[in-house]
């Protein structure tokens, strides 16, 4: 079986794992202040071009969004997000589990925009009795959204000066940052997002570590106190060291980068060949995503070969499914379902 359901399905990138072993008996201090960690601090900070910002790891994206969105809201407050983020579906309730509400927002592509923001705000201030209900509090998005879909500089600008008048910070899940960035017609960068949004996360589970993520505070206001958070919420990784050592593999040369780019690369020529064969798509993805809508006929011809992942119906006859491809994904493998998919 070949694996394109998701883009998580390896261990990590030689590169890291050289490292970790090369680094195996130093002794160094616990919890993410040893050199390695600072190093990695250091190199982010420099990619992002944001020396005042504060970086702290922690091991997956459920965790990393539930530790700054708690750290973020005050008790009556909620979350506002599209309807199909990564936090209003596939996160068991982590969310509202802290005691807060996420305040989901319709979505055809994944985005949310500036005056859904605006309304969300103003429907709940102009309430007769706003405090019986939940106070919209911070903005959670994802890049690349869970549909594969990227926002452009200008929407992430507008979004940004929207939640800013607003007074509300702006969260931004970065799981798949490095297949967005690598993304044909994208115009984001490190330091844009690092001047639009309050906090990020550059995600290295799905991007070429054995686990990790990391989170960029650059919003002063909210950096106070945030280790305490981590803790509290059994994140402050007592090893902390083999995440600084992951981030640093990946990072000090590019290499995070260039197995973007080769996931994407690879993700297009899947594209390519589904619509060469007249297959429309669900969304509009030129990352490691796509979402080709297929007869249920053919899916059954595929799946005797390939996983890939059930999205939904689209009617009686047809099915979205999500083929994936990862930093590991090989050429040979793509070879093989391109050959089949243009000999259904």
């Amino acid at each position: 079986m070949i694996r394109f359901e998701c883009d998580y399905a390896e261990g990590a990138h030689p590169r890291v794992l050289e490292l970790l072993s090369k680094t195996n008996f130093e002794q160094t201090p616990g919890y993410s202040v040893d050199a390695y960690c600072e190093k990695a601090r250091m190199i982010i900070k420099r990619l992002c071009q944001a020396e005042s910002a504060d970086v702290h790891f922690l091991v997956g994206g459920t965790q990393a969004n539930t530790v700054v969105i708690k750290s973020i809201l005050r008790p009556h407050q909620g979350v506002i997000s599209a309807d199909s983020g990564h936090i209003n579906v596939h996160e068991t309730g982590a969310i509202e589990a802290t005691g807060h509400k996420v305040l989901a927002v319709a979505s055809e592509d994944g985005k949310i925009t500036a005056s859904q923001v605006r309304e969300v705000y103003t429907s709940h201030f102009n309430d007769a009795g706003p405090e019986h209900t939940v106070q919209p509090g911070m903005v959670y998005i994802s890049n690349p959204t869970e549909n594969g879909t990227l926002y452009t500089k200008k929407e992430l600008g507008e979004l940004s000066e929207a939640c800013r008048n607003l007074g509300l910070p702006l969260f931004l899940d970065g799981a798949r940052m490095g297949y967005g960035l690598a993304a044909e017609g994208n115009d984001l960068t490190l330091p844009v997002i690092a001047e639009l949004c309050d906090v990020f996360y550059i995600g290295g589970t799905k991007v070429g570590a054995l686990f990790g993520e990391a989170v960029v505070i650059t919003e002063p206001s909210l950096q106070k106190d945030f280790r305490y958070m981590i803790k509290q919420h059994g994140g402050l990784l007592a090893k902390g060291r083999l995440l600084g050592i992951q981030f640093t593999a990946l990072l000090e040369d590019g290499l995070y980068f260039r197995i973007s780019e080769h996931a994407d690369r690879l993700a297009m020529r899947i594209r390519a060949a589904f619509g060469e064969k007249g297959y429309p798509f669900l969304y509009e993805s030129f990352t490691n995503q796509q979402f080709p809508i297929l007869p249920d006929e053919s899916l059954e011809v595929l799946k005797k070969k390939y996983a890939y992942t059930f999205w939904t119906r689209v009617d009686e006859k047809h099915s979205a499914v999500r083929f994936c491809t990862s930093w590991a994904t090989r050429e040979e493998d793509v070879d093989l379902l391109v050959e089949d998919i243009l000999s259904l």
